[in-house]
C-alpha cells in the first residue's frame, strides 16, 4: 500500500500550522543561525513577492516566543545548534504585525485598518492587565492600545510601549517582527496619500525601532527598500539585505536541489527540466533559486494531471504596473531595443540604485529598471560591478508577463490610431495587397517585437499571427477566428466584415532565409483549401479572398491568392 504523501503548502503563511499538520516543508531555519551568529539588531530583507518572507517570519516567531510548541523544530537544521536553541529558543516575548492588509482608497481608510493591526498585536497580552509588574499608568496606556479611536501620537508610540510593558511584566527584552512594511506605503502612492502615510509609517517605526529601549532584535521585510532618509532616519543600527546580498541568500527561495528532492518526492521527477525553465533563474547574491509559489502550484498541478502546461501563477497574485510603465517607455527607441534584447533571452547591463522611495518609482527610466529588479521581474546575471548590474529575465514565467504586457500594449496603440486601423481593413476587403502590406509593415515596425532565440522556427510565426490577431481583434464588429491548430497546419485566421458578405482568408508564414517572395507562394500553397471555405460557402458567403502573409524581422510581403 503507498504511503500517503505530505500535503503541498501552498498559500500556508502559518509555520506552526505547516509543522503541525504534515504539510511538505523545505527547511529554512538556518535563516534562525545565520541571524543570530552575524547579529544585528534592526534587519530589513528586501523580496520580491511570493518568496516565502511572510512563512519565514512566522517560523522566527515560534522559534523565539515564549508560548507555543516548540517541537515544531524537531529534526530541522537550526536543532542541531543546541547551545543557540537554548539560549534563545522560546526566551522571548514577540511582537508580531503584519502592514500587508493596510491598502485602501483613503488616507482615513488605511488608518483604521492600521490600527486594527495594532489593536490585534496589542489583545494577544491581555494577561497585562492582571500583571502585578505593571502600574495603574502602564495599564491605562495599555487599554489605549486596544481603542479603535486611538489618535495618531498613540498609534506612533505603540510598538515602543507595548515593548516596554512586556520587558516590564517579563524581565526580558523583545523581539519586534513587522511583514510586509512597505506595502501601506506602495498602496498610499497609488491612491494620493502618500506623504500621510510615510509620515505615520515613520513614526511608527522610528518608535519601535529607534527609541526603543526594551528591544533585543527587529527583523522587517518588504519588497523595496525605501531610501532611508523618509523612512529610518537616524535609524544606524539598521541592517539591510537586499537581492544583491550574498548574505541570507538562500533562505528565500528554493535551490535546485530543494527542487529536485520535492519532485522526487511527489513522484514527477520527470518534469525537472519545464520547472527549472519557467521558475528557476532568480539570483539572490550568489545563490540560484526558484520562486517557491510556482513551483508548488505547479507540482500541485502535475501530481492531479502529468499533461498540464507549466503557466505562470505568479502573474495572478501582482499588479505587474511595474513592467507595464516598463512598456510604455518603448517609445524611446534605445529603451524599445532593450526590451526587445531582453525578451530574447539577452543580458542588459545597468546602474541599479536600490533605495527609491515610491514616489520616485516611476519618475525615470532608469528607476523603472531598478524597480524591476527589485520586485523580481528582471534578476542579476553573474557578478556585480559596484552598482553596474548585469540584468536578465529570469525564465519563461516572467517573460510570459512581459509579452502578455506588450500584446496588451499593443493592441491599445491600435485602438488609439482609429484611422490607421480603419485603412489597413479597407485595404484588406478592397484586395489592395499594396496598401496591405505598407501598413501591417508600419504596425510592425511600431510593435516591440518578440523574438524568440530559444524556440523552434514555427514559433516564430506565432508572434506575426499574434500581431495580425491583435490588429484584427481590435475592430469590434468583425467576426475574427483563429485555428492553431499546429499539427494540421491551420495557422490561418478568419475575418468577417461586418457587411456578412465576404470572408478574408489569412496564412502567415515566416520567411527564415529571408525570401519574402518564396514564403509567400508557400503560405499560399498551403491556403489553397482551408477548412474555413466550406463553412463560409455554407453559410452562403459569396467573396472569399485569401492572403498570404510572409514576414521576415520587421519586413512583410503580402499576395493575394487568385479566385478560383
Amino acid at each position: 500500500m503507498e504511503m500517503r504523501k505530505k500535503k503541498l503548502p501552498i498559500g500556508i503563511e502559518n509555520f506552526e500550522k505547516l509543522r503541525s499538520e504534515d504539510f511538505y516543508y523545505i527547511d529554512k531555519t538556518g535563516l534562525i543561525r545565520e541571524l543570530l551568529n552575524n547579529w544585528g539588531e534592526v534587519n530589513l530583507f528586501t523580496r520580491p513577492r511570493r518568496f516565502g518572507k511572510t512563512l519565514n517570519m512566522s517560523m522566527l516567531e515560534h522559534f523565539f516566543s515564549l508560548k507555543g510548541d516548540k517541537h515544531i523544530f524537531d529534526g530541522l537544521d537550526i536543532s542541531k545548534e543546541t547551545a543557540l536553541c537554548e539560549e534563545y529558543m522560546g526566551k522571548y516575548p514577540v511582537i508580531s504585525v503584519s502592514l500587508k492588509g493596510i491598502e485602501a482608497r483613503t488616507y482615513e481608510t488605511a488608518y483604521q485598518m492600521a490600527v486594527r493591526v495594532i489593536m490585534e498585536a496589542a489583545a494577544k497580552f491581555y494577561f497585562l492587565l492582571e500583571s502585578e509588574k505593571l502600574n495603574e499608568h502602564d495599564k491605562a496606556a495599555y487599554k489605549d492600545l486596544l481603542d479603535k479611536n486611538m489618535n495618531e501620537g498613540t498609534f506612533g508610540s505603540s510598538l515602543r510601549q507595548l515593548s516596554g510593558m512586556l520587558e516590564k511584566h517579563y524581565g526580558t527584552k523583545v523581539i519586534v517582527l513587522i511583514d510586509e512594511y512597505d506595502v501601506p506605503l506602495a498602496k498610499a502612492h497609488a491612491n494620493g496619500y502618500y506623504d500621510q502615510m510615510i509620515s505615520l509609517i515613520r513614526s511608527l517605526l522610528g518608535d519601535a525601532l529607534k527609541t526603543n529601549n526594551s528591544l533585543k532584535l527587529a527583523v522587517l521585510t518588504g519588497c523595496l527598500r525605501i531610501s532611508k532618509e523618509s523612512i529610518f532616519t537616524g535609524l544606524n543600527n539598521l541592517k539591510v539585505l537586499t537581492v544583491a546580498d550574498e548574505r541570507f541568500d538562500e533562505y528565500f527561495g528554493f535551490t535546485d536541489k530543494e527542487v529536485r528532492a520535492l519532485l522526487e518526492y511527489y513522484d514527477v521527477p520527470d518534469h525537472y527540466e519545464e520547472v527549472k525553465k519557467w521558475y528557476d533563474g532568480y539570483q539572490f547574491g550568489n545563490a540560484e533559486v526558484y520562486c517557491p509559489w510556482d513551483v508548488l502550484n505547479h507540482c500541485d498541478r502535475i501530481r492531479s494531471n502529468p499533461d498540464v502546461q507549466p503557466e505562470n501563477y505568479w502573474i495572478n497574485t501582482s499588479s505587474n504596473d511595474a513592467v507595464k510603465r516598463f512598456i510604455e517607455e518603448s517609445a524611446n527607441a534605445a529603451t524599445k531595443r532593450e526590451i526587445e534584447r531582453l525578451v530574447a533571452g539577452e543580458v542588459i547591463t545597468k546602474e541599479i540604485h536600490q533605495e527609491l522611495t515610491y514616489a520616485e518609482v516611476y519618475q525615470s527610466i532608469d528607476n523603472i529598471w531598478s524597480l524591476l529588479f527589485t520586485t523580481g521581474y528582471l534578476t542579476q546575471r553573474g557578478k556585480a560591478e559596484g552598482r553596474q548590474i548585469k540584468l536578465a529575465i529570469p525564465n519563461l514565467a516572467i517573460r510570459d508577463i512581459f509579452v502578455t504586457q506588450i500584446m496588451e500594449f499593443f493592441k491599445e496603440n491600435v485602438r488609439e490610431d482609429g484611422e490607421m486601423l480603419n485603412r489597413f481593413c479597407d485595404a484588406l476587403r478592397n484586395e489592395d495587397t499594396e496598401k496591405v502590406e505598407k501598413i501591417f509593415t508600419e504596425y510592425l515596425r511600431k510593435t516591440i517585437s518578440i523574438r524568440d532565440t530559444a524556440v523552434r522556427m514555427d514559433m516564430k510565426e506565432n508572434f506575426y499571427h499574434g500581431v495580425l490577431l491583435g490588429i484584427l481583434g481590435v475592430k469590434t464588429r468583425w467576426g475574427i477566428s483563429s485555428n492553431r491548430e499546429m499539427g494540421e497546419g491551420y495557422a490561418d485566421i478568419l475575418a468577417e466584415p461586418d457587411t456578412g458578405d465576404m470572408g478574408i482568408i489569412i496564412e502567415v508564414k515566416y520567411a527564415h532565409d529571408g525570401d519574402l517572395d518564396g514564403a509567400c507562394k508557400e503560405a499560399l500553397k498551403q491556403i489553397e483549401y482551408t477548412k474555413y471555405e466550406d463553412d463560409l460557402e455554407d453559410d452562403g458567403v459569396e467573396k472569399i479572398l485569401k492572403y498570404g502573409i510572409a514576414c521576415y524581422k520587421k519586413r512583410c510581403r503580402v499576395m493575394l491568392a487568385e479566385n478560383r
